[in-house]
C-alpha cells in the first residue's frame, strides 16, 4: 500500500451505528475538513465501504499527503485480523483492515472508537490534565477506553476498556455480545429504549430515548421515570466498580447520552453511594470536544 510517512495532514474516519464521519487535521491537530454521511448498516457490508471510499476519496483530492485512521465499535482480532465485537454486526468476522485498504488503495490504521474517544479527550480534550483518563461513550451503545500518560491502553486480546460488556445482571436482558444484563443493555440509547418498551409491553413500539428522559423530566410516564432511575443507579455502578479496580485519576464522558442536562452531578452522586470509600475525589466530566472526539482520535491513531 502506498506510504505516507512524510504526510502533512491526518484524516480520521469514525464508523459509527448510524454515522460514518470524516474529518482532516492539520500538523498542529487543527480541523481543516469535517464531513459526515448515514452508516445505513441495514444496507451491508458493500454500503458501508462505499461510504467510506466516498468520504476518503473527497478528502484525498484536497489533502493528497495524508496518514489515515478508522474507529470502529469492536476491535481487530489479532489472531485471526477479523472483526470482532461490533455492534454493527454485519462488520462482525470481516477481514475490515484489508478489505478497505484495498477499496482505497492505501495503508489503515484501525481502532476501536472508545479508544479513540478517549485517546483524543485524554490529549486534546477534557482529560489533557489527568495521568490516568478512562473515557466513557453512551451512544447507540456503550464503550469506554484506558489512556495512561497520553498512550493507549489496549491489552493483549484488545480487550482493554471493553466495560459496556461487563455483566450486571446477569437475569437482564440480552446483549448482542451473547451474555444478558451488560452495561450496554442499561446504559446506551438502545439499551434505555428496550427496557422502556419491555416495562410498557410496548413490542414493536418505538420510542426514543431522548423522548423517554422528557418524560421522565416532567414525570408524565412512571414506566419512563422508572426507566431513567434504573439508568443512573446502573450508570452509578458500573462506574464505581471501575473506580473500584482502577481508581483512574479522571473519568470523561461522552456520546449522545453525555449531553444530558446534569448528568455529571446526578453521576457522580450514584457513584458515591456505590464505590468503596467514603472519601470519593474522581473528577466525571463531560467531554470537551464536542462529537468530534471520536473522528479526532482516529486521525490520532495514525
Amino acid at each position: 500500500m502506498p506510504s505516507n510517512a512524510n504526510s502533512k495532514f491526518r484524516i480520521g474516519i469514525d464508523l459509527g451505528g448510524t454515522k460514518i464521519e470524516l474529518a482532516v487535521l492539520d500538523a498542529s491537530n487543527k480541523v481543516m475538513m469535517r464531513k459526515r454521511v448515514p452508516t445505513q448498516a441495514q444496507l451491508g457490508v458493500d454500503h458501508i465501504i462505499s461510504q467510506i471510499t466516498k468520504l476518503y476519496l473527497e478528502a484525498k483530492s484536497s489533502y493528497p499527503a495524508h496518514t489515515l485512521g478508522i474507529g470502529t465499535p469492536g476491535s481487530i482480532s489479532e489472531q485471526t485480523g477479523l472483526l470482532r465485537n461490533s455492534n454493527t454486526v454485519c462488520l462482525n468476522g470481516i477481514a475490515l483492515q484489508r478489505v478497505i485498504e484495498e477499496a482505497l488503495n492505501c495503508s489503515v490504521f484501525i481502532e476501536n472508537d472508545a479508544n479513540c474517544f478517549a485517546l483524543a479527550e485524554a490529549t486534546l480534550g477534557a482529560g489533557r490534565n489527568f495521568d490516568t483518563v478512562f473515557g466513557v461513550i453512551m451512544g447507540t451503545g456503550c464503550g469506554g477506553g484506558w489512556v495512561i500518560n497520553k498512550h493507549l491502553r489496549r491489552g493483549p486480546q484488545r480487550l482493554a476498556g471493553e466495560w459496556g460488556h461487563m455483566v450486571l445482571d446477569p437475569t437482564g436482558l440480552s446483549c448482542f455480545c451473547g451474555q444478558h444484563g451488560c452495561v450496554e443493555t442499561f446504559i446506551s440509547g438502545s439499551g434505555v429504549e428496550r427496557h422502556y418498551q419491555a416495562l410498557n409491553n410496548s413490542v414493536g413500539e418505538q420510542i426514543s430515548c431522548e423522548s423517554i428522559f422528557q418524560m421522565a423530566l416532567s414525570a408524565e410516564n412512571s414506566i419512563a421515570v422508572k426507566v431513567v432511575e434504573q439508568f443512573y443507579s446502573h450508570l452509578g455502578q458500573a462506574l464505581a466498580n471501575l473506580i473500584n479496580m482502577m481508581d483512574p485519576d479522571a473519568i470523561v464522558l461522552g456520546g449522545g447520552l453525555s449531553n444530558i442536562d446534569g448528568l455529571p452531578e446526578l453521576c457522580r452522586k450514584k457513584v458515591a453511594e456505590k464505590v468503596f470509600t467514603k472519601e470519593f475525589t474522581t473528577p466525571i466530566i463531560r467531554h470537551h470536544l464536542g462529537d468530534s472526539a471520536g473522528v479526532i482520535g482516529a486521525a490520532l491513531i495514525a
